[in-house]
């Protein structure tokens, strides 16, 4: 896909970097940081071979409160304007529900928008990005980050997200979206047997015939199995993302991006063979 100019190929999977400008992350680790600490921090990261950067100023985590658009703007757009700035050559990806923000950050130099409902929490998501003719990642979430976990009820979880994006599609075609990424979200309206039956069938996602971003980073369906903190759970987010890859997943949305990058190495060695 080319987006402002830039191609993405997503031929073969690719690592986006998470940049967190909230002050309560569910990864204490991930703390906000200093103007020229994210820009050495992506710097490093581009001399990995990273290449998408998500920008998140409202926490996501489960039970936490949104914060507005006023003050999800003004943790936003400075960070966004610098690192637009320093690193033309990079994909900036920003996580909001909200279409105002969408529309700033894409006047900002944006070059995807990240949204964690798919347009279910703000119903001029869906018209605005296909006005912007930026690329959409339409996360599956039920409910909001406050209430998800109470609707963490499925029949069958793997045929409803299929379900839920089979219609979702229909939708953003027909409001003219044309660059479309789905991430099954996990730990969004998630028990931990469901994140791991997803993890297992993702595979059958790849007959809606997209893109697939996967955030397992951390997360934790990893810390429960290990019995660990997100601190702790570098090891089982590895092994998770490498299981992703071979299911079908074109993005992996890390903290940890040294670690995915050998991942996707270690993946296309395998397919090369």
């Amino acid at each position: 896909m080319i987006i402002n100019g830039k191609k993405l190929e997503l031929n073969e999977p690719k690592v986006m970097s998470i940049i967190n400008l909230t002050p309560d992350s569910f990864y204490k680790n991930d703390k906000p940081l200093t103007p020229k600490k994210i820009l050495k921090k992506i710097q490093k990261e581009i001399d990995l071979g990273c290449l998408i950067f998500d920008l998140g100023a409202e926490s996501s985590k489960p039970g936490s409160n949104p914060v507005g658009v006023d003050e999800e703007l003004k943790r936003l757009i400075p960070y966004l304007k610098l690192i637009r700035n320093t690193f033309p050559e990079i994909f900036i990806s920003v996580d909001t529900y909200r279409s105002e923000t969408a529309l700033a950050a894409s006047e900002c130099g944006a070059d995807l928008i990240n949204d964690i409902s798919a347009g279910s929490l703000d119903k001029k998501m869906i018209k605005t990005v296909a006005q912007l003719k930026l690329p959409y990642i339409a996360m599956h979430l039920k409910g909001n980050a406050k209430t998800m976990q109470t609707k963490a009820n499925y029949k069958n979880c793997v045929q409803e997200v299929l379900d839920y994006f089979e219609q979702k599609i229909k939708e953003f075609k027909n409001a003219g979206l044309k660059d479309i990424i789905i991430d099954p979200g996990f730990g969004f309206a998630k028990r931990i047997e469901h994140n791991y039956q997803l993890l297992n069938e993702l595979d059958k996602l790849k007959k809606l015939k997209m893109p697939i971003l996967v955030g397992l980073s951390r997360k934790s369906m990893i810390q429960r199995v290990l019995n660990c903190e997100a601190k702790d759970a570098l090891n089982g987010t590895t092994a998770l993302n490498t299981i992703a890859l071979l299911k079908g997943a074109s993005i992996l949305r890390v903290h940890d991006v040294k670690e995915a990058i050998d991942v996707v190495k270690i993946y296309k060695q395998i397919k090369s063979v």
